[in-house]
This record gives C-alpha cells, sequence and structure tokens, in this order.
C-alpha cells in the first residue's frame, strides 16, 4: 500500500458538511464488502451521503443526472459498475472512489485501494485523485466505457467460465477458469491501429488502459492509465499458462531485475484507437463483463476523462 491513509474521526473537517453520493449495485460480489460501515463512517465525521441503488430497469446516467452538486462519487460494485459509473460521469471533475464490492475488483487493485471501510473513508477525507484515461468501446453501433480493458479471444472465455465458480471460489474463480484454458480456440485477427493495418493469428487481443492483474502483478511493462494511449496485446501463445513467462518478465522488469528472459508469446503496441476484427467471432469483455456482442469491436482512448480517488501517486499506476 503506498501513501498514508488516516480514517475519519469523529467529526473530522476534512469531511464537514461535504456531499458524497454513493452509487451502489447490490448484485456485485457475494460478500459483506463493508459498504454500511464505511457510509456510517464518513456521517460520523460530518459528511452528507446519499446513497442510490442501481435497478436494471433505470438508465445508469439517471442517477448522476445531479452529480454536479456533490463533492465526491463513490461507485461500489465490481470493476463493470465502477467503469460503467465512470464512464457515465466522464469529464465531470468529480473525483470517484472505486469501492471494492466486487469478485476480482482490479481497478481499486491498480488504484492501489484499501479493503478496509474505515480506510476507504480515509481514502475518501484525504481527497487525493489522480487524473486518469478511459476507454470506450464501440459495437454494432453502441458505446460503452472501460476502465481496465477490453478483449477479444482467449480471455473472454476465461470469464465466462469463471461464472459459475465465482460465489463458491471468489477470485480464484479466475486462475481455475484460467487453467480450463489448455487448448483455446486460434484465429486470424485483423487490427486497425491509429489507421494502420495489421492481421496476425493467435488467440485473443487485450486493449489495455491499466496493466495490473490480481495481486497488482503487471501484466507485462510500460502500461500507464495516463499517458492518453492504450497498450494492445497480441496474445499468441497457444494457450493462457504460456503467458505466465511474460507475467514474470514483467515483474522482473518492475524490480528492475535486467531484461526479459522470455519473449514470443505476445506482443505490445500503443493506439489511441483500434479495431478489432477476427476471421471466425470472438467473444469479448470489457472490465471482466462477458457481452453477447462479439468482434469487430472499436477501442478509443479518452484521455484524462475521470479522476480516482487514490493513496497512490500518478506514477505508481503504471507496470
Amino acid at each position: 500500500m503506498t501513501g498514508q491513509i488516516t480514517p475519519p474521526s469523529t467529526p473530522d473537517p476534512r469531511l464537514q458538511g461535504k456531499r458524497i453520493l454513493v452509487v451502489f449495485n447490490p448484485r456485485s460480489g457475494h460478500g459483506d464488502s463493508g459498504l454500511p460501515e464505511f457510509v456510517r463512517c464518513l456521517q460520523d465525521a460530518g459528511a452528507h451521503v446519499t446513497e442510490r441503488e442501481l435497478q436494471p430497469e433505470i438508465a445508469l446516467r439517471a442517477d448522476l443526472d445531479d452529480l454536479r452538486n456533490y463533492d465526491f462519487l463513490v461507485a461500489a460494485g465490481g470493476d463493470g459498475t465502477v467503469s460503467s459509473l465512470a464512464y457515465a460521469a466522464r469529464y465531470q471533475n468529480v473525483p470517484l472512489l472505486a469501492y471494492p464490492a466486487g469478485t476480482a475488483n482490479l481497478i481499486a487493485q491498480n488504484l492501489d485501494l484499501p479493503r478496509d471501510p474505515a480506510q476507504l473513508a480515509g481514502v475518501v477525507a484525504d481527497g487525493h485523485a489522480v487524473r486518469v484515461d478511459l476507454g470506450e468501446v464501440e459495437v454494432q453501433g453502441q458505446k460503452n466505457g472501460f476502465a481496465m480493458l477490453a478483449g477479444a479471444g482467449a480471455d473472454a472465455a476465461m470469464i465466462r467460465d469463471s461464472e459459475d465458480l465465482k460465489e463458491r471460489f471468489g477470485v480464484l474463480a479466475y486462475v481455475m477458469s484460467a487453467l480450463k484454458q489448455l487448448n483455446p480456440k486460434k484465429t486470424t485477427f485483423h487490427l486497425d491501429i491509429d489507421g494502420q493495418r495489421r492481421t496476425f493469428e493467435g488467440i485473443g487481443v487485450m486493449v489495455a488502459n491499466f496493466g495490473m492483474a490480481n495481486y497488482r502483478l503487471p501484466i507485462t511493462s510500460d502500461i500507464s492509465p495516463s499517458d492518453g494511449r492504450f497498450t494492445v496485446v497480441l496474445l499468441k501463445a497457444g494457450n493462457l499458462l504460456r503467458l505466465v513467462p511474460n507475467l514474470i518478465d514483467s515483474l522482473r522488469a518492475r524490480l528492475n531485475l535486467g531484461d526479459p528472459l522470455f519473449s514470443g508469446n505476445l506482443e505490445t503496441l500503443e493506439a489511441r484507437t483500434v479495431t478489432v476484427d477476427a476471421e471466425e467471432p470472438f467473444p469479448l469483455q470489457y472490465d471482466g463483463e462477458l457481452h453477447v456482442e462479439t468482434t469487430p469491436f472499436t477501442a478509443r482512448i479518452l484521455p484524462g476523462a475521470v479522476r480516482f480517488l487514490t493513496p497512490a501517486r500518478t506514477t505508481d499506476l503504471d507496470t
């Protein structure tokens, strides 16, 4: 954990009179996220808290119609909930807390957020925010946002196979699902990267904004959520297990332990806009949510679109 977090006291001048909007997804996660305790900490410190439960039949943007009246926005749910609310609140300049109430909570992990409700209230009280990019993905004319990554192929299949395991095994469901991807389907992908055409054969494509997987392990090196560009990862390996050496290389690079020991399993490119198509339609996921749509899709970077609350510095978010 980077930075010093001071949980709010009762009362706390840092939160006195602050208006905080908490929007939560009751369907996220399978355990106690501590959200009621978090809200009590804010209220006891003197903040005015408004809570709204996401409803499937109500457009998400409707919950944020009056966002300009609030000092902070709290998005409580999994990565899909957080990224959807961040996208709906883009460029409104209201600091957003990615409250970890889902299963993996990769966005919260990338932001180096604590899990303790009182410490999370302290992150709000401290008010330190970093401005980062968001992604916008367009499929069949429909646009949605993502903060972590969008992908087609083996990573989407892994998320699909994890759904039935998440309630019993939590974050381990993703590991178990990855182990099942021993012989993923390969196809020929056709990419348009900032107007340049590229074709390759592989098991998937990931368009990454944040770059850390579970336990803050880097997916690959040189991913930054604040540089105005995606890192496009071409998955060439025969199965997901063969990507483990690349995680090792990324960790070695992060710790300045020398040149890569492994190569050839993946390739990385930079892009502001990328269109991904495949000769066979491949499943699509963004920020851990599997979607009925398949390739093709287009992803665009939205530079500096959101201010995330975090104890970390901007450079701490890079891989």
